[in-house]
């Protein structure tokens, strides 16, 4: 991951974005002046005029930053469901710097056959229903998990049941949030 200045920057383009927590989609202007207050996942949370926006990973340059490549080093490892378990570890609600495993919205995982390869089902929570970032958490998990080479196809449906609670987060959550 890049080294995340802890001081303002300035846009060197235009660049879209989505704003935290609604999820609408905004255009930023080269020059505006923003500061990186989180850089997990290969996107960065940033916030501009008091607002929270998030810039997704192939947009990095806007930010100064280079975009990154693949690297051997990620290549997966292990058998497919630990893969799709190690994708969905990079994926991170852009508010809260805890992946979507280890905050427990993962509710359900399920690998099937199809004719050309496997199909992921995955099933998975929000910390509030009415989050308006929850369908592009949820294109960044059907995206990471679709780029895994036996995967066909992925499907992310978003559950209500049960209700997300602090409960659900791991322990290792629990105690980066300070919650222990």
């Amino acid at each position: 991951m890049n080294q995340v200045p802890n001081e303002s920057i300035r846009l060197l383009r235009d660049v879209d974005a989505n704003m935290v927590p609604s999820g609408d989609e905004v255009k930023l202007l080269a020059g505006n002046l923003v500061r990186v207050t989180q850089a997990l996942g290969g996107n960065y949370t940033i916030l501009i005029n008091g607002n929270m926006v998030q810039i997704s990973a192939e947009n990095a340059d806007a930010l100064g930053f280079e975009i990154e490549k693949e690297s051997d080093e990620s290549t997966p490892k292990g058998n497919l469901e630990q893969q799709v378990w190690d994708q969905l570890k990079t994926c991170y609600d852009p508010e809260i710097p805890i992946n979507i495993v280890e905050l427990g919205l993962i509710y359900g995982l399920d690998i099937s056959e199809l004719d050309e390869g496997k199909l992921v089902n995955i099933k998975m929570t929000l910390t509030a229903p009415g989050c308006g970032m929850g369908p592009m958490i949820g294109e960044e998990a059907n995206r990471k998990v679709k780029a895994l080479s036996d995967v066909e196809d992925v499907l992310v449906e978003l559950v209500w049941e049960p209700q997300w609670n602090r409960d659900m987060m791991s322990e290792a959550a629990q105690l980066e949030l300070g919650m222990f």
